[in-house]
């Protein structure tokens, strides 16, 4: 059945919300177990915290409500399973560091943990910024949240064609159809976790420090790509 395929079943939260000239960007996770209560008191507590203007207590908890309840949609469903070896892609930048890596994730390892990866990966790299760390934890579990909702769809779609062969036409052309197919390719796919040595310099991790210089032009350009 339908969870995200970590030890901690958590909800991958992101908001960016504009109101009155002011922006609140943030992105953690949620408990999908816990009373809806708790959305509204996180929502004042963080308009208090941040000095916001009142109206965005009402926009930040209908955020996180929506993104919650597209979440226990989900549940109950079956999910595809296989063998399940999928690559996983970092790029984002925190601050000033710059990370860029691409690894391969075991969605089968039920006790995997995000966040203890992440703790590694910035005591490996000899990153020092407290932030980083939260945002390659969070990045990891928005992939792994969209492969399980593929998951789903893939479970759907073969239910479908074991109908005969009308299902399997509708699978092929339907919207979801493409996404699915090949999803259930990759899963059948036997990859291998360990890296060939060959292959080393394809998968090492890039971290760099940017300049004041650097980030402000970044955000320039992200500014202008999000308006």
């Amino acid at each position: 059945k339908f969870r995200m395929p970590t030890a901690d079943n958590l909800v991958p939260i992101r908001l960016d919300i504009e109101t009155e000239g002011q922006r609140y960007k943030d992105a953690f996770t949620w408990n999908p177990s816990d009373p809806d209560s708790e959305v509204v008191v996180f929502a004042k507590r963080t308009v208090r915290d941040l000095k916001l203007p009142p109206q965005f207590i009402t926009q930040i908890a209908q955020s996180i409500q929506t993104q919650l309840t597209e979440f226990r949609s989900y549940e109950g469903q079956d999910m595809y399973t296989a063998e399940k070896i999928v690559p996983i892609k970092l790029d984002l930048r925190v601050n000033h560091t710059l990370i860029k890596d691409h690894f391969l994730w075991d969605l089968n390892n039920y006790e995997s943990d995000p966040e203890e990866f992440a703790r590694t990966f910035c005591n490996d790299m000899g990153i020092e910024d407290p932030e980083v760390g939260p945002a390659v934890a969070f990045a990891i579990r928005e992939q792994l949240y969209e492969i399980a909702i593929q998951s789903v769809a893939s479970a759907r779609e073969i239910k479908i064609s074991k109908k005969g062969r009308r299902g399997a036409e509708h699978a092929i052309s339907s919207k979801g159809g493409g996404n699915a197919l090949d999803l259930m390719k990759l899963f059948r796919y036997n990859s291998s976790v360990v890296r060939k040595r060959k292959e080393w310099y394809v998968y090492e991790p890039i971290v760099d420090i940017l300049s004041n210089e650097e980030v402000d032009a970044l955000e320039a350009r992200e500014d202008r790509n999000t308006r």
